[in-house]
């Protein structure tokens, strides 16, 4: 029997929501919708250094004023710290983690004596350095804790708007963080825990999450959890060509007529401007309009 649909939508509240973060909230809402699913609302504040006071409550005011309320209790990462060193401690009873010492400093070292240096605007690929073969951290402190992919760990996989979307993870990112030196989970464990513990069927959120796509399914397959249905959404750009986000600039959302902020929302996901002016109707139509319909 197919599950019911569940899907989520997790901003973190580093900052008010903006135009990108509408359009992958407005995506994932219409996506539940069109298939008679339940839409949830999960606040990723995991990584606590970066979240601004207050900017939880307010992701909730604007996604309420423009209609998308969580159909469950939302949900907080900073309150689920148990269930996250549950599943850390299950990959290390699989052999699966192993502590590094490796500062970022180190790593760019490394690489560079390989001759592999990182390219600009890429995150390193881990070397390997503190991997338990290669004699793991010979007397340095433990940092991090790292989920040790295997190899080769080449992965395809199917993304319902993208298309077939491939990874070699262990030649492009290597053993990745799932514990911070400064203690902080890492979002790759984090997401994956919570959408296994919610019975999260699809996931739709902006297309630059899409290369997270290949090591959340090595955790899920580690974890012996099931693997959601993906849909990455098209990123909304600045004026300089990049993912507009709350690092580079992006202003809070302008709510002030919360239709013309979906309506543009609704713009960058291909559906049709609304025929009428009550919110309530622009949603249902918008619905009825969505292109990514198939069986859940």
């Amino acid at each position: 029997m197919t599950p019911t649909y569940r899907g989520r939508f997790a901003p973190s509240p580093t900052g008010p929501l903006h135009a990108g973060s509408l359009v992958a909230a407005l995506a994932s809402w219409l996506d539940a919708r069109a298939h008679d699913g339940r839409w949830i609302v999960r606040i990723e504040d995991v990584d606590t250094p970066r979240c601004v006071p207050g900017a939880d409550t307010l992701i909730l005011q604007q996604l309420a004023t423009c209609g998308l309320v969580s159909d469950e209790p939302v949900v907080w990462q900073s309150r689920r710290s148990d269930l996250y060193k549950q599943a850390l401690d299950r990959l290390l009873l699989q052999g699966r983690v192993y502590p590094c010492g490796c500062s970022r400093r180190d790593i760019e070292a490394a690489l560079r004596a390989l001759g592999a240096a990182r390219e600009r605007h890429h995150s390193a690929v881990y070397p390997g350095t503190c991997r338990p073969d290669r004699g793991g951290l010979q007397g340095k402190p433990a940092r991090a804790w790292r989920f040790d992919v295997g190899g080769p760990a080449s992965l395809t996989w199917n993304d319902r708007r993208l298309g077939p979307l491939h990874q070699d993870v262990a030649a492009e990112v290597g053993d990745f963080v799932l514990r911070r030196a400064d203690g902080q989970w890492a979002y790759q464990l984090a997401v994956v825990v919570d959408d296994a513990d919610q019975g999260i069927t699809h996931v739709v959120r902006g297309e630059d999450l899409a290369d997270n796509t290949a090591r959340q399914i090595l955790l899920q397959r580690a974890l012996e959890r099931p693997t959601p249905v993906y849909l990455h959404t098209p990123l909304v750009l600045g004026g300089n060509g990049e993912k507009l986000s709350k690092q580079n600039g992006a202003q809070a959302l302008d709510l002030s007529d919360p239709l013309d902020a979906l309506s543009r929302a609704a713009a960058m996901l291909g559906l049709p401007a609304p025929t009428k002016e009550a919110l309530p109707d622009a949603l249902s139509g918008w619905v009825a309009a969505w292109p990514h319909r198939h069986p859940a």
